[in-house]
């Protein structure tokens, strides 16, 4: 990717949102709409040339039914700043598509950055532009991204990752998210809440918010292992070790932890270790509970430990997730 674009003084940055025949109608209208109302709150001028792009006919139909109207793909002697890459239904037959992956690839090589909402890090993988790099996409295709492009370094819980001039989303709105993240970078903090204000908007969730939380990511468990949840958050100060949780299931250390992952996609190790990160998620946002004090009760041992899980999982320490959405 090119680190600027070569376009006139003041001249508006293009955006291409990058459709295709089932397309997820909200990859495109919700970061479109980011950047509109960014044209309407950017003071003067408008910063933003956004379009909607699409191979072949140029109408389509989205995933929810709704027919769009999109230019043709754009040639290579035009300019682009950034290129969105949207997802939906629709996602891997376009990467089965030769001629769009190859322009996918040399479009992002004109961009300043390149950008996934939600399964278009498929398009983004087949492309090859997310080797080797730290990537996301909607929390129920994370395992179907990683398998399908090893090469990738999926993280399931951010809203968005940025991995130098790539970005990638969430699911669906996380792509609204994603597109006030660009705004801030180009445009500056003020004006990008602005937008948010305007879009009836929290004023912003930070990459490093998880997706969704660790009790939902368990519930495929719950109708055989709900007790053992209910007795992992009732005891998370206390052992949680592979034996102490096969004894409080009844089950042997071995059949638990084969049983256990057949349900739940995990290790019960890496349960406990979510469950015990949402607890003090919760505790930082709603208490003013010393961080050390947290780690004790949420069963951590100490800071140091309980630091490395948030970085894991959270992309933050324990002290930033708190200053982000602390009270």
């Amino acid at each position: 990717m090119t680190k600027s674009p070569r376009f006139p003084p003041d001249a508006p940055r293009v955006v291409e949102v990058l459709a295709f025949p089932a397309v997820q109608l909200l990859d495109v209208a919700g970061p479109l709409q980011v950047f509109a109302t960014a044209n309407e709150r950017g003071g003067v001028g408008q910063p933003y040339a956004p379009r909607v792009i699409a191979a072949g006919e140029p109408n389509l139909t989205a995933s929810a039914g709704l027919r769009l109207v999109a230019e043709p793909l754009p040639g290579d002697d035009t300019l682009v700043d950034t290129l969105v890459i949207a997802g939906g239904p629709g996602v891997l037959a376009a990467c089965d598509d030769a001629e769009l992956v190859a322009w996918v690839r040399a479009r992002a090589g004109r961009a300043r950055r390149v950008a996934s909402v939600c399964t278009g890090a498929f398009l983004l993988g087949a492309a090859g532009l997310l080797d080797g790099r730290r990537a996301v996409t909607h929390w129920q295709h994370c395992a179907a991204l990683a398998a399908r492009y090893p090469r990738i370094r999926v993280e399931p819980d951010p809203i968005f990752v940025r991995d130098g001039p790539v970005w990638s989303s969430a699911g669906v709105t996380a792509g609204i998210d994603l597109a006030l993240a660009l705004v801030e970078a180009d445009l500056g903090r003020p004006i990008a809440l602005a937008v948010a204000r305007h879009l009836v908007m929290f004023l912003k969730r930070p990459g490093g918010q998880a997706q969704f939380s660790a009790v939902l990511a368990l519930q495929a468990g719950e109708e055989r292992f709900g007790r053992l949840h209910a007795y992992i958050t009732e005891n998370l100060s206390g052992d949680l070790s592979l034996p102490a949780l096969a004894a409080a299931a009844g089950m042997s250390e071995r059949s638990l932890s084969r049983h256990y992952r057949e349900a739940t996609g995990l290790a019960p190790a890496k349960a406990v270790e979510r469950l015990r990160v949402e607890a003090a998620r919760r505790a930082l946002a709603e208490t003013t509970q010393p961080v050390k004090r947290i780690a004790q009760v949420c069963g951590f041992g100490s800071e140091e430990t309980m630091r490395r899980s948030f970085l894991r999982h959270v992309a933050a320490t324990p002290q930033e997730y708190r200053a982000r959405f602390g009270a």
